[in-house]
Formats: structure tokens, C-alpha cells, sequence
């Protein structure tokens, strides 16, 4: 039985495609025994994608030492699914017959994503192991733009004419060698090579062999020019439920196939990308990466934000006599801050998902901006009537649960303004939201926090 096999019918649980710390102990005790028999049968089961999971959690010598005792039975599925950042590493310490044999097994598209994150010795070493057809494929689709279509397609296409019936769609697939593994579509195309339309396999197969395939087209059709951001295309397969799509040149003639497995790594890496990036932590950032990579990608933020930091001590600094006179404001000024940051990060998330998937667009965004303002106003009095009590009941002073409280609506409205219109701004200047909001939502949310707090305090109370 695979390791994807559920044959109690339960619904899985929230671990249950983890992979069993009992196997990777097996494994990797087979591994330090230097059994290849029992590592083999340990590993024989699980799909490519278990194997690079387990390829990426164990460390650098455990995973050299695995690959070599693994060697001839390493399937080149193992290194599509494998992260890019240890990627590199692992094609080193493949035998080169090995690895010949591996990208062999792989669809030109699956090749092509290998090579693009590779130095140039690597690429021709496996460019070199290819079928002179192969590579050549293959060299067409690295000459496409990076993060473009025709970086993201398969040259594998299956296509019919556009005077073919059911049947003889039928008999060229029956008599074919080099089909695709997997294919979703037979492209009909007209005689200068232009894709008019799809037809899906199931129709195919449920229709008689005199039916012409212009008959059975589908409703929805979407062309991709090569040239086009990948971006765009996973957005078209999500917004228009694609399975699959041809791919054409300038020239609008067919010249390759993108699926939707593809489109959606894609959707899966812009995720990732943002969440790192909205961390500061870099695009790029991996479990496998090294203290220094680590530390170089992580850098440049914190020092931004040290700066951040910095301006909001100077706000901090206008005050210093009111603090020292009034001691309860320096307990109380972090949770100003913190409310804010973490209202201002809330509107911040949902502003940048909404322009990467497009919903936030010029007709909604006063809308949106709206809304968050009113949902800050809302928590706003909502905390500030608790902060308020908190004051009275903890200083004893109605005078400073009333400034908290007139601080925290002031900083939680201006929190969700900037938390939208920040990214909005970023966005129109072509800036990546995801990638600068955040210092600028946390510095604005930090200065007008003080500000407000501090002042009113100064105000009032002195």
C-alpha cells in the first residue's frame, strides 16, 4: 500500500500527508547502515513529492549520504518536486548517468524549470544528456523571458486538425509513441497551425467516430502568448477554471501547452512569496538555507526597521518631561503601539491578497478603504471603553483612562486607513505591496500611536 492510501474511508486528519517520523526513522537508520535493500523497499512506496519532503527536512550529510546509497533508483520526478534551494545541491551529488537517466523520464516543461535556477556547466551537462529533439525543445523554451509562458509550458502538445472526425483523433493517439504522460485536451487546429478550440478526452471517448471535433469544442477557450508573466496565466486558469491551454507565438501559432498543474505552482509560489516578503524575510527564504544566506536576506529589514524604531523613539523623546512627571504613561504607551501594528497588519494582509488575486481594483478601493476605516473606528471605541476602565481601576485616574481611550480609537482608525492605502500607493508606483507595506504601515501606526497618546497626555494631565 502507497503512503497516499486511506483505506478506512475516514476523512484524513490535519497530519495526515505528513510523513511518519517511524519511516524517516527506518530510513534513515538504513541510511547510516549503509543498507541499500532495505532503504530501497523503505522508499519504493512513497510518491516523489514524500521523498523530496524527506530530502529537504534532513540535513545536508544525511541527505548526501541517502542520494548516494539511493543512486540507481532516484526517478527524476523527485527532482521536479524538489525545492529550488537545495535543488542545485542534489543534481552535485547525483552520478551523472543517474542524473541523465532522471531528466530523460521528465517533460520538457519539468526540464526547463530545473535548468532555469541552475550555473551554466550544470544546464549544459543536462542539456547534453538529451535527445537532440529534446533539447532542443527545450533551448526554444529558455529563450522565452524569465517567468513567462513560454518558460511555464510543456512542448508536448497533442493537436488534431480542424477537418478531423472523433474517429481518426482516436486512431492517431492509438498509433502515437511520443504522447505526453498526461494530457487533458486534444487542440484542434487550423492550417496555418492557429488553436481554435479544445476538446476534452471525455468527449472524445463519448462520441461516435463520425462526429466532427469542431462539434465537440469547449464552451471556454483561453489562448496564452508565450510572452505573457506567469503571473497572468495562473491567474487566468483560477479565474476561468482552466484545466488546460495552448500556448502560441507572436504569430498566434500553437507551440506548446500549459497545464493546470503548472498554473497552479505558480498560484502556490506568489502565496509563499508574499508571506515572506510581508515578513521581511525574503522571497527566496528556506528551511535548508545557511546561517549567512539567512542572515543576509533578513538584514536589510531589520535595519530598516531599526530605523522605523528609531523615529518613533524620537516622538517618544518630544515628551520625555511628560513621561517622567506621569510614570503610568510608560506602561501604558507599548499597548497603544501594539494595538495599532497588529490592526494596521490585519487591513495591511487583506489590502496586498486582494491586489495580488485583483479584487482591489480602482472601482472598489474607496469602497474597501471605507470600510477598514469603520472597522478600526468600531474596535477602536470598542478598546478604548476597556483602556479606559483599565486606567480608571489600575492609576486611579479617569483623566488618563480617557486619553488612552481618545489614543486608541485615533490610532486604530488611522491603522486600517494606512494598512489600505499604503499597499493601494505602493502598488500605482510600482513598488511591490507586499513587499515594503509593512515598514511603512508599522512606522505610521507607531508615530501616530505615541503621537496621540503622548500629546493628549501632555494636554491634559500636565
Amino acid at each position: 500500500m502507497s503512503s497516499g492510501d486511506n483505506i478506512t474511508g475516514e476523512l484524513p486528519q490535519d497530519d495526515a500527508y505528513d510523513l511518519d517520523r517511524k519511516l524517516v526513522a527506518q530510513i534513515l537508520e538504513a541510511v547510516e547502515q549503509g543498507d541499500q535493500q532495505t532503504l530501497t523497499e523503505l522508499l519504493e512506496d512513497l510518491h516523489a513529492a514524500d521523498i523530496a519532503d524527506l530530502l529537504e527536512q534532513i540535513d545536508s550529510t544525511e541527505r548526501t549520504r541517502l542520494i548516494h546509497l539511493y543512486d540507481r533508483e532516484f526517478d527524476g520526478e523527485i527532482l521536479s518536486e524538489l525545492d529550488e534551494s537545495i535543488r542545485e545541491e542534489v543534481i552535485s551529488i547525483l552520478n551523472p548517468a543517474v542524473l541523465a537517466e532522471a531528466v530523460r523520464e521528465l517533460e520538457s516543461d519539468d526540464v526547463v524549470d530545473l535548468l532555469e535556477d541552475l550555473e551554466e556547466p550544470q544546464q549544459e551537462a543536462i542539456l547534453d544528456v538529451l535527445e537532440d529533439a529534446d533539447r532542443v525543445a527545450v533551448e526554444q523554451s529558455l529563450s522565452y523571458p524569465e517567468s513567462s509562458a513560454g518558460r511555464l509550458m510543456q512542448r508536448e502538445v497533442v493537436m488534431a486538425p480542424e477537418h478531423w472526425n472523433v474517429g481518426q483523433a482516436i486512431d492517431y493517439m492509438r498509433a502515437s509513441e511520443d504522447l505526453p504522460e498526461q494530457f487533458y485536451h486534444v487542440v484542434v487546429v487550423d492550417p496555418r497551425a492557429h488553436p481554435i478550440g479544445n476538446v476534452t478526452l471525455g468527449r472524445i471517448m463519448a462520441s461516435r467516430r463520425e462526429v466532427p471535433l469542431t462539434d465537440l469544442l469547449e464552451d471556454t477557450f483561453q489562448v496564452i502568448p508565450a510572452d505573457q508573466d506567469e503571473e497572468d496565466v495562473a491567474y487566468a486558469f483560477n479565474q476561468y477554471h482552466l484545466i488546460s491551454a495552448p500556448v502560441v507565438d507572436g504569430e498566434g501559432r500553437l507551440v506548446g501547452v500549459i497545464t493546470i498543474d503548472d498554473a497552479m505552482i505558480v498560484l502556490d509560489e506568489e502565496h509563499e512569496e508574499d508571506i515572506l516578503r510581508l515578513a521581511g524575510v525574503g522571497e527566496e527564504s528556506s528551511l535548508a538555507d545557511k546561517v549567512i544566506e539567512t542572515t543576509k536576506r533578513r538584514f536589510p529589514w531589520l535595519a530598516v526597521n531599526l530605523v522605523t524604531a528609531v523615529l518613533a523613539s524620537l516622538v517618544i523623546a518630544l515628551f520625555e518631561e511628560t513621561i517622567a512627571r506621569f510614570v503610568a504613561l510608560a506602561v501604558l504607551m507599548p499597548i497603544v503601539a501594539s494595538m495599532g501594528g497588529n490592526a494596521g497588519t490585519q487591513s495591511l494582509t487583506v489590502a496586498v491578497r486582494a491586489i495580488a488575486t485583483r479584487d482591489l481594483t480602482g472601482s472598489n478601493v474607496w469602497r474597501v478603504i471605507r470600510r477598514e476605516v469603520l472597522v478600526g473606528l468600531v474596535n477602536g471605541v470598542i478598546f478604548a471603553v476597556v483602556m479606559a476602565v483599565v486606567g480608571i481601576v489600575w492609576f486611579g485616574s479617569p483623566a488618563l483612562g480617557g486619553v488612552i481611550a481618545v489614543a486608541m480609537v485615533i490610532n486604530l482608525v488611522v491603522a486600517g486607513l494606512a494598512g489600505t492605502v499604503i499597499p493601494v500607493l505602493l502598488e500605482k508606483a510600482g513598488i511591490d505591496p507586499a513587499l515594503a507595506s509593512g515598514a511603512f504601515v508599522t512606522t505610521v501606526t507607531d508615530v501616530v500611536g505615541f503621537f496621540a497618546f503622548l500629546g493628549l497626555a501632555a494636554i491634559v494631565l500636565l
